[in-house]
């Protein structure tokens, strides 16, 4: 397989969400640099991820999902939720909550939304780039334009409540913790569907992502127009 001719499907999309996040941000933008920073922080994301499945094995704790789907689907169920879920989702968090929240200018909910899905697109494109070797043209392809989208939403919903934990002066173990649990078990539900029921995974899988686009739609509508407003309130 020539990889390069994957580069653009591969590429494309996170540009193209790093450009639609930055501009949903665009009253009160962060710095470029740290935007830069939140996406590198999701590529190291992704290898703190790998290193945990890693870790997995020595404990034989580390299992094939195609495996599982074929042989113990309810199996996989746990796998999904308690493993997959909780690595890949507790792997971004960890830096953005040791890095990000410590950046001055995380002075607004968006920006809890804003940064996760920066670090979500770091982490889906190493996956992505890791994955060419075992799909083909067409699930290379396919993976480009969903893995991004997938990343940004389930990220998007521990950054907005552990970035809100944050500015308002709360402990953020317990707001982690709980939006952990959301995330990974939402994160497990989506590969066990797509791995276990193919045939009836685009619908159900849409339908969950759609519910969390809804939710994040509308939710950044909100937080943009209360910024503008204390904007205009300032003026």
């Amino acid at each position: 397989m020539h990889y390069s001719m994957y580069v653009a499907p591969v590429l494309m999309p996170v540009l193209f969400w790093a450009g639609y996040h930055y501009y949903k941000d665009r009253h009160l933008p962060e710095p470029l640099g740290h935007l830069l920073l939140a996406f590198t922080l999701g590529i190291a994301a992704f290898w703190l991820g790998k290193f945990m499945y890693v870790g997995l094995g020595y404990v034989d704790l580390r299992y094939d999902a195609y495996l599982l789907a074929d042989r113990n689907p309810v199996g996989l169920f746990f796998y999904a939720v308690l493993v997959i879920g909780v690595i890949e989702e507790l792997a971004k968090m960890v830096f953005f909550m040791l890095i990000i929240l410590r950046f001055k200018e995380f002075d607004e909910p968006i920006d809890g939304i804003v940064y996760a899905s920066f670090i979500a697109l770091g982490f889906a494109t190493m996956e992505n780039i890791q994955y060419l070797q075992f799909v083909t043209g067409i699930e290379a392809i396919a993976r480009g334009f969903a893995g991004p989208l997938v990343h940004i939403l389930f990220a998007s919903i521990w950054g907005f409540y552990i970035g809100v934990a944050h500015l308002q002066g709360k402990a953020l173990l317990r707001t982690a913790l709980g939006a952990l649990a959301i995330t990974a078990f939402l994160h497990g539900i989506y590969d066990f569907v797509a791995i276990a029921l193919p045939v009836t995974a685009l619908p159900a899988s849409a339908l969950l992502m759609l519910g969390i686009w809804m939710w994040r739609m509308y939710l950044i509508r909100d937080l943009h127009s209360e910024a503008q407003a204390d904007l205009s309130s300032v003026d």
